[in-house]
């Protein structure tokens, strides 16, 4: 799963998406967050009037289907790739309402199996990274989830699910395509971009989430190998 994130990217890298000729962000761009959580407002990427415009806007992260008759539920974050097309929550949305989501990183808590002591990690590229995403308006709101897939190594030792980030070649299907072809796309990410991703300790306030400041990801020693 992925419950927590950071985006503090420049508003440069956020309006220069592969594939889009304009990228406008009408609400303006969110600040620096270091502790993204989930029923906080995160921004996502629809498709704009023509293929070859984007926009970027502000959405509560935790998708209100249109059925919903209040926020009341567990916020729904995450959708799994096994199960969005099927699933109430999600298919509608999956079918018609899709949409990229911009983060720096996220992170992930793994329990060691001997002293079953939780240790929270941050986990990036060290470069932006966009997720697919699900779009809906319920409760007249624009809200937002985020997909994630079984994870693979050499991530899998930290938490068995992961976020479904896309390559840039993938970002017209998943957005344009019809339900077939995106759905060609709910897999774990390929080898190539998860040997991108390093693994860091992060502070453990993070754990709270009105701590939001670039300390939580300061670099504590090298990167995690896995053993722990």
């Amino acid at each position: 799963m992925c419950g927590r994130f950071v985006l503090f990217s420049s508003e440069e890298s956020l309006l220069r998406v592969p594939g889009f000729q304009e990228v406008h962000a009408p609400a303006g761009l969110p600040p620096a967050r270091y502790n993204v959580a989930p029923t906080q407002i995160i921004p996502i990427l629809r498709p704009g009037t023509t293929p070859t415009e984007a926009l970027v806007e502000p959405a509560r992260w935790g998708l209100l289907p249109h059925w919903k008759k209040d926020e009341s539920g567990p916020p729904l974050f995450n959708a799994r790739a096994e199960t969005v097309t099927a699933k109430p929550s999600f298919r509608d949305a999956f079918k018609h309402s899709r949409c990229l989501i911009p983060m720096d990183g996220y992170y992930e808590w793994h329990t060691d199996p001997e002293t079953r002591e939780k240790t929270p990690y941050w986990i990036s590229t060290g470069q932006l990274v966009w997720v697919a995403g699900l779009w809906a308006t319920g409760l007249d709101r624009l809200s937002a989830t985020m997909i994630t897939t079984a994870s693979r190594p050499p991530l899998d030792w930290v938490h068995d699910r992961m976020p479904r980030f896309l390559l840039p070649d993938e970002y017209a299907t998943w957005l344009f395509g019809t339900p077939n072809e995106a759905a060609t796309l709910l897999h774990p990410v390929g080898e190539d971009l998860l040997n991108s991703f390093s693994v860091r300790t992060a502070d453990k306030a993070v754990g709270n989430v009105r701590n939001d400041y670039p300390e939580l990801i300061a670099v504590q020693g090298e990167p995690d190998d896995g053993q722990v």
